[in-house]
């Protein structure tokens, strides 16, 4: 298994208690989909290893678990590092909800300017993620936010969006008045 096939589920964070038990935090929306997960792959040197693990318990997205077959220093030795699950284990998602993952390479088509290029890829700021979208070189980027989004057609791989005002034109103006 590769980290590219997989998304990060959260990560180890910190040893809790005396029997080898560590905290996970689940960066998840709907932690409680996972209150009966028994293994994850935990990043070592670059590799994904599997891991199996107990549940003791989930509150919120914090969850106490112990690993079988380690020690608790072998267990306090995975803080820090990071837990994937393969994509295909992600919940589907349908209507104007998506994976940022899932649409890297959609096309985006503005109410106004029409085809506005190709998502490169999802910025994640701390304010609000960002689609990278490319234009005949030319990069725009565009807030993903709800009010923004119209339309996500998984089938034609297109995003269909109303841009806030001006913001094209802050990266096409020139280009669209070429045409």
């Amino acid at each position: 298994m590769e980290i590219k096939d997989c998304y990060c589920l959260g990560r180890v964070t910190k040893p809790w208690g005396v029997k080898g038990q560590v905290m996970l935090f689940l960066d998840v929306d709907e932690p409680e989909d996972y209150a009966t997960l028994d293994s994850a792959f935990v990043e070592v040197k670059g590799q994904l290893v599997p891991y199996f693990f107990r549940i003791d318990s989930l509150n919120g997205n914090k969850a106490v678990v112990t690993f079988e077959d380690l020690t608790p220093e072998q267990a306090a030795a995975l803080c820090g590092r990071d837990l994937y699950l393969p994509l295909d284990m992600l919940p589907k998602l349908d209507g104007n909800k998506f994976y940022f993952h899932e649409v890297v390479g959609f096309r985006v088509v503005d109410s106004v300017y029409g085809d506005i290029g190709t998502i490169e890829q999802v910025i994640e700021y701390p304010a609000q993620p960002l689609f990278q979208i490319m234009k005949n070189g030319t990069e725009v980027l565009v807030p993903v936010i709800d009010p923004v989004i119209d339309k996500v057609d998984r089938k034609l791989k297109t995003i269909f969006i109303t841009a806030p005002n001006g913001l094209i034109d802050l990266y096409l103006g020139d280009i669209n008045n070429q045409c």
